[in-house]
């Protein structure tokens, strides 16, 4: 129902109906009641805004995953997002149940806050997921015409999370991969699948390649001391100079099929095994990309800035901010 208020300049009206809000002013208080009441029956019947009345906060997450999430690089990971996101309950019933009309800011603060006090994820997980929705709820109002406005515009953000700073120790690198059966003071041919998995280690941290870079890399992806990568986490192609060490590693791999990735391992079973054995190795606080890390601040030292964003597919320079670790003792050895 609308409200009115007086105003210097006359009555505003407010209309909040069906995902619309809307407000005017008017010169006397009957005109408002009048135009604000005729408003409001032309939103219910959707004569002004096409919307399509009834839809639900389901029916629109299953329609971007097969017209939207299907055409992404990262198509499962939005899928299985949604899902979760899908399953919050909100007023007895799963969020996806809810009708696109209802979901207003207040829900989704309501959510927000679910997720960063009780599942105790980080503020950039929630903007990562406020992202996708914010996606979403954008594609039904400009081209499904589902709403009228995305209920996301007014929900606040939480904080960025500080960025990561966690660099592997010598120690703790030999640790790892002794817990995957491979000597790095004595290397051999990497014939198991934990030894390769090793390899891809010591191989990220050697190039700064993300994980399912090194996976998916074909022989024929390697030409000389040069790897091109065709799919990368941006969706531009790449090309990655190789050092003698890094080189040195690929040797040490079963030589593969032409038509069969170099270390012969998926992206899930290098993070399922890279996991069992940093537990074993007594790590809990760090991650496969945090050699990513690592491997930045060492190129750092050896790289013209502009070379080492072109060699790990940074666009924008602020973005190596986030990557490069050197503490300030490091620092400061350097200086005079």
């Amino acid at each position: 129902m609308a409200s009115y208020a007086k105003r210097p300049t006359g009555w505003r009206a407010q209309v909040a109906i069906q995902g619309v809000r809307e407000s005017k002013i008017f010169l006397t208080k009957a005109e408002a009641v009048a135009l604000a009441t005729a408003r409001e029956a032309e939103i219910r019947s959707g004569k002004a805004t096409g919307m399509q009345a009834g839809r639900t906060v389901g029916d629109a997450f299953d329609r971007y995953e097969k017209e939207v999430s299907a055409t992404k690089r990262g198509q499962r990971f939005e899928q299985l997002r949604l899902a979760a996101i899908g399953r919050w309950g909100i007023n007895g019933k799963p969020f996806r149940e809810l009708k696109l009309a209802d979901t207003t800011s207040e829900v989704l603060g309501k959510w927000r806050d679910h997720r960063l006090n009780i599942d105790k994820v980080s503020g950039s997980t929630v903007n990562r997921e406020l992202n996708l929705l914010s996606d979403i709820f954008t594609v039904a109002t400009r081209e499904w015409k589902w709403i009228s406005s995305s209920p996301t515009t007014d929900v606040r953000r939480p904080k960025e999370s500080e960025a990561r700073d966690r660099l592997y120790t010598d120690e703790e690198i030999e640790r790892i991969c002794l817990a995957l059966g491979f000597d790095v003071d004595n290397e051999s041919q990497a014939v198991t699948v934990s030894q390769r998995v090793a390899v891809a280690f010591l191989f990220a941290i050697e190039t700064a390649m993300r994980a399912g870079e090194i996976c998916g890399l074909l022989p024929r992806d390697i030409v000389g001391r040069v790897a091109t990568l065709s799919e990368t986490k941006n969706g531009t192609k790449r090309k990655v100079p190789l050092s003698k060490r890094a080189v040195e590693l690929l040797e040490l791999l079963p030589k593969p099929p032409d038509d069969t990735t170099i270390f012969g391992i998926t992206t899930k079973s290098l993070d399922t095994l890279f996991r069992k054995a940093k537990t074993r190795a007594g790590i809990q606080d760090a991650t496969f990309h945090d050699a990513r890390h690592l491997a930045i601040t060492r190129l750092a030292k050896r790289l013209h800035v502009l070379d080492l964003a072109r060699m790990v597919g940074h666009r924008d320079l602020k973005q190596l901010q986030a990557y490069y670790n050197e503490t300030a003792e490091e620092i400061a050895t350097r200086l005079d």
